[in-house]
């Protein structure tokens, strides 16, 4: 039997079923990624503001008196609207009251999201809904509850448990005595726990989560074995506290060292803007095990611990705040407890800095400090700086310039003199770009420098005030080349050729640099690198240990492209060489400097490969060389090979691989050789898999040698989500 229903009748559109209005709900899905998303699916079944028709059906139809003159639709039964779908065993429709009655595996099929009950009952007048038994989800979210109700703004589901994929022993699961969804808005619980499958420790009582932040829980597991550690597990869980706001705690637990704890937070601004936010992490640990020596060949206390902080902000007036702060103990403790966050960075920095954008210009304020007592750190106490940025003036010639006061200390940890400066310094210089033709620029700089150092202190010296100025002339010269050849290639995909070529060359004179030299304390020095340093005066930082300059840089660029339909333009090779001769007075490091070479290249999807070579002109010949060659074939496996050489300091070699051996399950491998010493300084073996289609677990096996304070052997097992 079926029957239509007009627009304007009272069971023309079930209550609680949105028609129009239900379309936002596949723009929510995938832009709401927390894992209680799958629970906006109960809205579906919620009334529209305006009716529209609807056709019932099913095997049967009863009109007699022991219905009360209800229309009963009995064996598949059916309601179908415009864009929404109800079946059950039995629906009845009471038309006194607008309410649709449906018992028996209900069905309810909206947006491509799916509600299952045992009973439904939704009310045209007051827009309210019931259910009993519910079951419900929006791949990869599903859900289940005892009860639900509520109304299109607000819906209450009793007995609610929620996961992340397909309920399993393995999935996250979320359990509440009650759960309240606003549709589009967000949630809040009562009674609620957190965790994987039936195991659920984590407690969140009176938690709120908005729909356009990220997921607010964050867990992380970890374990294994090493010599120095012991038998060891790892956990970090961050739970919500209110929207924006996650805290949490560290948890190591090492049986050759003792227990780390510390406490964590994750925050973030809770307005759609996500101006600001940050992180904290932390522990602390009385450690019983061998602490070895620190840095300085000190023997370390067994009180031992660490904080890191980290906060980013951006104004509406566009001011960016970007602050971090690291304190340790002592040099060793990141390196004994989480090698993975110390090797990347082995000095710990700690500063502020403010930026404020002018019309063409910024503003900042800098200020770093010195927390710990193991690391020589050029302290600013602090550094107002003003850059205004190139500008236009008349006839072609543009300005440039920079100003800064900073209050300068450095006190070294080794027991060196304490160095301390005020300095105030100034930068501008003029340019003229010109360009006769497309193919030739030339841009003659000139500009000067003034410098002026006062309460100057280098251990019990007080030499006296500094005042210099210096003058900077130069230019910068370019030619631009270019040349196309008519070459195709299927098997490299390459569709014509373009090949660009621009020579360089570049001059700067600053005489009188190194005036004072000897008497200025040496803050700002110049650092150790195998690059070419910075060419002009207003580049340079390191101030305080300038020396007289004539120097030319020749350089030549290479990039050859080919036409790419995706791209338009795909980049193939791309070669630069560049090497600086010194005129006049021969400095230090000898008249000719180095020839500098980069090379990058990825000719095919399945080939990439970067190179550095250094070739020293005073005999040395080379001096430093770093490649890397990474070969793939889609997913299923790569493999990239590396070395990395710089005379008389490292030659080594290292190989990271993977393979897939099936769906799931890889392959993974890191070996490092050390040719000076000819021996692995690492090796690396391990599987990872996936579990329940939601985990990633990684254990590998690692070989180490020369490490004076690693275990030479470890054994480590991670768990990561692959999905949140």
């Amino acid at each position: 039997m079926v029957a239509a229903l007009p627009g304007g009748e009272p069971a023309a559109q079930p209550p609680g079923l949105a028609p129009p209005r239900a379309r936002r709900f596949p723009s929510i899905v995938p832009r709401c990624l927390p894992l209680l998303l799958a629970l906006l699916c109960a809205a579906p079944a919620l009334p529209a503001a305006a009716p529209a028709p609807v056709e019932l059906s099913g095997d049967t139809l009863d009109l007699g008196l022991s219905t009360g003159g209800n229309l009963v639709y009995r064996g598949n039964a059916r309601v179908t609207g415009a864009d929404f779908r109800l079946s059950a065993d039995e629906i009845r429709l009471e038309a006194a009251t607008d309410t649709f009655h449906a018992r028996g595996r209900v069905v309810l099929t909206l947006a491509g999201a799916r509600l299952l009950a045992a009973e439904l009952t939704l009310r045209r007048r007051d827009g309210r809904f019931e259910a009993r038994e519910v079951r419900l989800g929006s791949p990869p979210y599903f859900a289940t509850a005892a009860e639900a109700s509520g109304t299109r703004a607000e819906v209450t589901l009793r007995g609610a448990r929620v996961s992340l994929g397909e309920p399993g022993p393995w999935q996250p699961t979320l359990a509440a005595t009650e759960l309240v969804v606003l549709p589009g808005k967000g949630i809040r619980t009562a009674g609620a726990a957190l965790g994987v499958g039936d195991f659920r420790p984590l407690a969140l009582r009176g938690a709120r989560h908005d729909f356009d932040q990220p997921l607010p829980v964050s867990l992380g597991l970890g374990g294994g074995f090493r010599r120095s550690l012991g038998l060891f597990g790892e956990a970090r869980a961050l739970l919500p506290v209110r929207p924006g706001l996650g805290l949490g705690g560290e948890l190591g637990i090492y049986t050759a060292r003792g227990v780390m704890v510390g406490p964590a937070a994750r925050y973030a601004d809770p307005s759609a803007d996500n101006r600001w936010n940050g992180t904290l992490s932390s522990g602390y640990i009385r450690d019983h095990g061998d602490r070895l020596t620190d840095l300085l060949g000190r023997p370390i206390a067994p009180d031992r611990g660490l904080l890191a902080w980290e906060h980013h902000q951006r104004t509406a007036s566009g001011t960016t705040i970007a602050a971090q702060l690291n304190w340790w103990s002592d040099s060793e403790v990141l390196r004994d407890f989480r090698p993975r966050a110390f090797f990347p960075v082995q000095v710990p920095d700690s500063f502020v800095e403010v930026a404020h954008p002018g019309p063409n210009s910024f503003l900042t304020f800098l200020t770093r400090l010195q927390p710990n007592r193991f690391h020589a750190v050029q302290e600013r106490l602090p550094e107002l700086r003003f850059d205004a940025l190139p500008t236009p003036l008349t006839l072609g010639v543009w300005q440039r310039g920079e100003a800064s006061y900073a209050r300068l200390r450095e006190d070294p940890p080794a027991g060196g003199p304490r160095l301390a400066a005020d300095r105030l310094d100034a930068y501008y210089a003029l340019s003229r770009p010109w360009a006769p033709t497309p193919w030739f620029s030339f841009t003659p700089v000139l500009g000067g420098r003034l410098t002026h150092h006062a309460n100057l202190r280098r251990g019990d010296e007080r030499p006296g005030n500094q005042l210099r100025l210096l003058g900077e002339a130069g230019f910068d010269a370019a030619l631009r080349l270019s040349g196309t050849f008519d070459v195709r290639d299927p098997v490299w995909k390459i569709d014509g050729l373009r090949h660009l070529l621009t020579p360089r060359l570049s001059y700067r004179h600053f005489p009188g640099a190194d005036r004072g030299r000897g008497l200025v304390p040496r803050i700002d020095r110049q650092a150790f690198s195998t690059y070419l340093p910075p060419l002009g005066l207003g580049e340079t930082r390191h101030l305080d240990d300038l020396r007289a300059t004539r120097t030319f840089r020749v350089g030549l660029g290479n990039l050859l492209q080919t036409r790419d339909p995706a791209e338009g333009v795909r980049e193939l090779l791309r070669l630069d060489l560049a090497g600086d001769l010194a005129v006049g007075p021969r400095p230090p490091e000898g008249r000719f400097a180095a020839v500098h070479t980069e090379l990058s290249t990825r000719p095919a999807p399945w080939l990439e490969l970067d190179a550095l070579q250094v070739w020293s002109a005073r005999g040395d010949g080379l001096r430093e060389f770093n490649t890397g060659i990474t070969l793939r074939e889609g997913d299923r496996w790569s493999l990239r090979w590396g070395n990395n050489f710089l005379r008389r300091e490292i030659e080594d070699y290292s190989v990271d691989g993977r393979a897939r051996l099936r769906e799931g399950l890889e392959f993974i491998t890191r070996l490092q050789y050390d040719a000076r010493r000819r021996r692995f300084n690492e090796q690396t073996y391990g599987l990872a898999f996936a579990v329940a289609n939601t985990w990633l677990v990684t254990s590998s096996v690692s070989v180490y040698s020369g490490r004076k304070r690693e275990s030479s052997f470890g054994f480590d097992l991670r768990v990561d989500a692959l999905r949140f």
